[in-house]
């Protein structure tokens, strides 16, 4: 195994990582898997915006037109060399598998010119290792992760060791909270809009909870997207139109309620230490509030990465990268895009 940069005089190791999943255009430069030197992230929201959601296609276009510059400014901002780094990381999946190709062969070529090994990252373990960048952590921790394409509990037994004990069997939290979005009339991405309404909100709309069997740890949120638009139309076709306030707040509470319950659940049940919360969904105010109120009332610590760290970006990557240097894990030139990655099977 290699020593970990802050162990004794070791020479730091430096990683440049790439992350081209969705449509965040980012490379980073972090120092011994902890510290981030750079993070330069480059969003498509506002092109994908008037489309209502991501369009594959243009995403992987609009990557193709970024990464060169997004890498140079990475070493750039970090005041790193590229014959400093110790290794080249990327997100191999899950993914658009167009947008992940942009990542991956840019990373390879660098790897390649540089003489470099290559580290092929998990997203998902990406955005529960964000929280190794601001956190200390502690084994065994659960991690909930929330995301547009992800709604997962996965128990984090020892470092990089993953194991899956919930997730959704639909629609994600981010996937249901844009769909709401647009039956509000909301612009894309609905989330951030539909927390702001929620909290704007003097009374909330009853919506049901999906718990399904009481030993379940999965998550259903189709059937609360189906409940809103049903509401939504009752009260149109009755000419008495409902507050966007309201049924903002009645949909992000029911999935809240269910969110927090199973969560404090599987801490109870695994013995973890900690409560992780990890991607995008993670910047939701009432997500982060309730979960602070329950973990204090439970006496369970609760780590969650500072917004910048919760959507997309590098040095997450970078982060988990790391759990694979250390080790010598390291891919083949030959790597290819994997949409449909196992996060178990990445483990270390």
């Amino acid at each position: 195994m290699i020593s970990h940069g802050n162990e004794g005089d070791s020479a730091p190791v430096y990683i440049l990582a790439v992350e081209t999943s969705c449509d965040e255009t980012s490379a980073a430069v972090i120092r011994d898997g902890r510290e981030i030197l750079s993070n330069v992230v480059s969003s498509q929201v506002e092109t994908h915006k008037r489309f209502g959601g991501v369009v594959p296609e243009v995403a992987s276009r609009k990557h193709v037109e970024s990464i060169t510059w997004i890498l140079e400014e990475a070493l750039t901002q970090a005041e790193v060399q590229p014959q400093q780094l110790a290794a080249v990381a990327v997100t191999q999946g899950p993914g658009l598998v167009g947008s992940l190709l942009v990542g991956v062969v840019a990373a390879k070529a660098f790897a390649c010119a540089l003489d470099l090994p290559l580290i092929g990252v998990h997203h998902i373990a990406g955005h529960i290792y964000a929280n190794e960048l601001v956190h200390k952590l502690e084994y065994p921790f659960m991690a909930l992760v929330v995301s547009g394409g992800h709604t997962e509990l996965v128990h984090v037994e020892s470092e990089g060791s993953f194991r899956i004990i919930g997730q959704t069997r639909d629609d994600a939290v981010g996937e249901a909270y844009d769909k709401v979005g647009r039956a509000l009339k909301l612009p894309y991405p609905g989330g951030p809009h539909i927390d702001r309404l929620a909290h704007e909100a003097t009374e909330a709309v009853t919506l049901p909870r999906a718990w399904l069997e009481p030993d379940s740890y999965d998550f259903s949120f189709s059937g609360l997207k189906s409940a809103v638009l049903a509401v939504l139309n009752q009260a149109n076709m009755k000419g008495q139109p409902l507050a966007p306030e309201a049924v903002a707040r009645g949909f992000q509470d029911s999935v809240i309620d269910v969110l927090v319950e199973k969560a404090i659940r599987a801490v109870r049940k695994f013995g973890a230490k900690q409560l992780l919360l990890a991607g995008g969904v993670a910047a939701n105010k009432g997500l982060r509030t309730a979960l602070e109120t329950r973990c204090r009332h439970e006496g369970v610590p609760l780590l969650a990465p500072p917004l910048s760290l919760c959507t997309d970006n590098a040095a997450m990557i970078g982060a988990a990268a790391f759990l694979k240097y250390r080790r010598g894990q390291f891919a083949a030139l030959d790597m290819k895009a994997e949409p449909q990655l196992k996060l178990e099977a990445w483990s270390v």
